[in-house]
């Protein structure tokens, strides 16, 4: 079956390489830190934080899914993108052979940015996923996202 493709296009005030040394450079610490309701820690366990790294996600007391692991395909400061693979962890990978997300960051001519971020679910043979199914894990990375952009707002001179 062919992989569920999904964009989501998004702008914020932030400057574009702010929001990426936060969301993405700094989200081991930032995130926790941020969110300790949803989110207990994110720890490298394997790699040097580039391209192969093997980052994990524990999630908080209470939650439904206790860890993901995700591994980092590309990482460009340069070009502000970054993909990575989710490889372990969560109900959604019963059905699933993998997620995959590539996101970019673009400077806007208002001094914000605007970003793109698409995702790509490859389910296991014989599975029908919808996007209703893979709704409620959306909902959550965005409000990791806005968390971040507010904290930043708050915060101007934070990751300049």
């Amino acid at each position: 079956m062919a992989a569920l493709a999904l964009t989501d296009e998004f702008t914020s005030p932030v400057p574009a390489k702010k929001l990426f040394k936060a969301l993405i450079l700094d989200a081991d610490n930032l995130i926790p830190k941020l969110m300790p309701q949803a989110i207990k820690s994110v720890e490298t366990v394997g790699g040097n934080g580039g391209p192969g790294t093997i980052k994990k996600l524990t999630f908080a007391e209470g939650t439904q899914i206790k860890h993901l692991k995700h591994r980092i395909d590309t990482i460009d400061e340069e070009n502000l993108t970054y993909s990575y693979t989710v490889i372990e962890g969560g109900d959604l990978l019963d059905k699933i052979e993998s997620v995959s997300y590539e996101i970019k960051f673009e400077p806007t001519p208002d001094g914000g940015c605007k970003g793109k971020n698409v995702s790509k679910y490859y389910p296991k043979p014989g599975v029908q996923i919808n996007e209703e199914e893979i709704k409620a894990g959306k909902e959550k990375a965005m409000a990791v996202y806005k968390a971040v952009e507010a904290y930043l707002v708050a915060n101007p001179n934070a990751y300049n």
